[in-house]
């Protein structure tokens, strides 16, 4: 009976381990307009710590899924669980879990830059030291400069820091490196990085097929409003070769872009 009991224990504590592993559960999300649906009952799941990314052609229902899973924008059907909470059921407190960096963030003008930090904690009902967030993205001497005043980059940086004041557990990035000249693009991919290093789970679409592979742990490829294959990306490419895929064109060591990052260097330039 004991050695039972043992088991069954065991067994217990392997499921509730198995469980934890994932801080999201998207199960059947449907979104639809009018007749039209443009998310098909689509499921999967992000584990704690990983970086997940969703790729898909224009139209894909990429933006409309992390729409809905952020509490943006009404479920139809089907249901989104972040940490055990129901995005439907509960959408404000899904809200001071998660962090959003949108396609083109936005910010009042005529703030500086620690003003605008401590207004973001404070809808949290926290209190920060802005500079202490700045410097982790590399603007701590821009702490009193207006967001207009940012280049491209610094923008972007800095639109990823403002989400993250509340230390949420998951944080969305829309096409976060749209529009940024090499430097900018590859010190964002490190800070990314940086933030999946701090136990924050990141999901994130991108046009950039590169950027997704160095990236992500495992990606979702949308078409049509539905999960075509999911998998590691290096999976996917195996997956691929497995299928007799040939690329007639030579694959080098190196791209065009890595020479211009080596000529010119990787530090961010104002």
């Amino acid at each position: 009976m004991i050695r039972v009991f043992l088991l069954r224990l065991v067994k217990f504590r392997t499921k509730l381990y198995v469980m934890a592993k994932n801080i999201l559960e998207v199960r059947n999300l449907t979104k639809a307009y009018g007749h039209k649906k443009v998310v098909k009952g689509i499921s999967f799941e992000v584990k704690k710590g990983e970086i997940f990314g969703i790729l898909g052609p224009n139209g894909a229902g990429k933006t409309t899924t992390l729409e809905m899973i952020e509490a943006l924008r009404p479920i139809d059907d089907g249901t989104a669980v972040i940490d055990g909470i129901d995005v439907s059921k509960e959408p404000y407190r899904i809200r001071n879990i998660i962090g959003v960096q949108p396609q083109t963030p936005g910010f009042q003008d005529k703030t500086k830059l620690h003003e605008l930090i401590r207004m973001f904690a404070a809808a949290y009902g926290r209190k920060v030291e802005p500079k202490t967030f700045l410097d982790q993205v590399n603007l701590g001497e821009k702490t009193n400069s207006y967001v207009e005043e940012l280049s491209g980059g610094q923008k972007q940086r800095f639109s990823i820091v403002a989400a993250l004041v509340h230390e949420p557990k998951v944080f969305f990035l829309d096409e976060p490196t749209t529009g940024l000249d090499p430097q900018a693009r590859r010190n964002l991919w490190d800070l990314i990085k940086e933030v999946r290093d701090r136990g924050i789970s990141v999901i994130l679409t991108t046009h950039y097929m590169d950027e997704a592979e160095i990236l992500c742990d495992r990606i979702a490829i949308m078409d049509k409003g539905e999960i075509i294959a999911l998998d590691t990306p290096k999976r996917l490419i195996k997956d691929l070769l497995g299928r007799g895929f040939k690329k007639a064109q030579h694959v080098e060591q190196a791209n065009l872009e890595d020479v211009f990052i080596d000529l010119t260097g990787k530090e961010l330039r104002a």
